[in-house]
């Protein structure tokens, strides 16, 4: 598939030039159109423009029944116990309508915390459920705090300012305990384990 992808990629290279070199009109509109047509087809089976944007990848866990009214926030999907992949979605429910934003944080053996985020950095929320994706970066077995925060405006733009400076520094140190903002409020907590060495994969 790639031989043939780089051979369609060639031959619509030469036809447009072909296209640029030749003087009558009629052949150079339909060398240029078919050298174009090739080009960009062969383009994205090669893989030189890609048509689709490369989506991160994850699993879920099991997932809890949830009884209704919801009163608080709190995670129905991995649940206590769980053993997961190094990339899983973290989902929950929540009263509506709540302004506070909803955040999971992780607590591994070394006893710091890791807020998670996605694109939207706060969990994403809409309509009394909330998901986002949530990366584990330990050991086979290691056991982790999956800790569900309510957070102010605040504290959020606290996580959303150490995730951004984590980025820039690719240096992902974690946040000691007294470190964290006051206007956070744990509403739910499980604890689950890796069932992969996920150590140095993000």
């Amino acid at each position: 598939m790639l031989t043939v992808a780089i051979i369609t990629v060639v031959v619509g290279a030469i036809c447009f030039l072909s296209a640029l070199i030749v003087k009558k009109n009629t052949p150079k509109v339909i060398l240029g159109f078919i050298g174009i047509t090739l080009l960009l087809y062969g383009g994205f089976s090669y893989g030189a423009i890609d048509p689709v944007p490369k989506i991160e990848t994850y699993q879920t866990g099991n997932k809890k029944e949830v009884s209704y009214p919801v009163e608080k926030a709190q995670v129905t999907s991995p649940v206590d116990g769980d053993a997961l992949s190094c990339r899983i979605l973290t989902m929950g429910v929540y009263p509506e309508p709540m302004e506070k934003d909803i955040w999971v944080l992780l607590k591994p053996s070394d006893d710091k915390y890791y807020p998670q985020s996605d694109y939207t950095n706060a969990s994403y929320k809409e309509k009394g459920n909330w998901q986002v994706v949530t990366r584990f970066g330990g050991d086979k077995g290691e056991s982790y705090d999956l800790l569900v925060y309510e957070a102010d405006s605040s504290a959020s733009e606290f996580f959303n300012q150490t995730i951004a400076e984590w980025k820039s520094n690719d240096d992902y140190q974690g946040i000691e305990k007294e470190e964290l903002p006051d206007g956070i409020k744990l509403v739910d907590q499980i604890n689950v384990t890796t069932k992969y060495d996920c150590r140095g994969i993000f």
